[in-house]
């Protein structure tokens, strides 16, 4: 039986040890990633961008979806974006563990998306556990806030500016601080 390359592995929640023998692969797709988005980063022209972004995700980036550069993404093909999104300045995508963000959501600036992260013990510290991030429809992330690994935003909810969020947030709800806690449900 054929071992999945190890992109499906990280898809999987796999935790890779940094002497996996495709470790490599890692890194070099990383350095592909970056020499498309230095030229979107570059880029002014908003259906340039779209199309630079479809070659990072490997899907078609819908033409209602708005993208203000730069935006830092290490992989691509694990980010996943609806219609109708707003990614704003300076954002950082650590997809390796997938990414969604459903349609209408909003990015404010500076959000850190990171699916990724260590294990505690020393001895296996250089190890990466990915772990998706899925951000649910009508969505908006506040300027600065950090959502880490393994967290779901529900449905129409709302992240604070500076917020780091470690657990699920409920659909209509509220979250800031850090770490985020409810600050109040939205009533529609």
């Amino acid at each position: 039986m054929q071992i999945p390359d190890i992109f499906q592995r990280l898809k999987n929640g796999e935790t890779i040890s940094p002497n996996d023998p495709e470790a490599h692969k890692m890194l070099e797709a990383s350095y592909h990633t970056k020499k498309v988005l230095v030229q979107m980063n570059n880029e002014a022209e908003p259906s340039e961008i779209r199309h630079l972004l479809s070659q990072i995700t490997g899907t078609e980036i819908d033409k209602t979806v708005t993208v203000f550069t730069p935006l830092h993404i290490n992989y691509g093909k694990h980010t996943k974006i609806g219609k109708n999104v707003l990614i704003n300045f300076d954002c950082i995508f650590l997809d390796l563990g997938g990414i969604t963000l459903e349609d209408n959501v909003l990015i404010a600036p500076r959000v850190s998306l990171l699916t990724e992260g260590h294990p505690l013990e020393i001895e296996n510290r250089h190890a990466l556990v990915p772990k998706p991030i899925h951000i649910k429809r009508n969505a908006w992330i506040g300027a600065g806030a950090t959502i880490l690994q393994g967290v779901t935003i529900g449905e129409n909810s709302v992240v604070a500016s500076g917020a780091v969020v470690s657990k699920d947030v409920p659909d209509n709800t509220i979250v800031g601080g850090i770490p985020a806690k409810i600050i109040k449900e939205i009533k529609s």
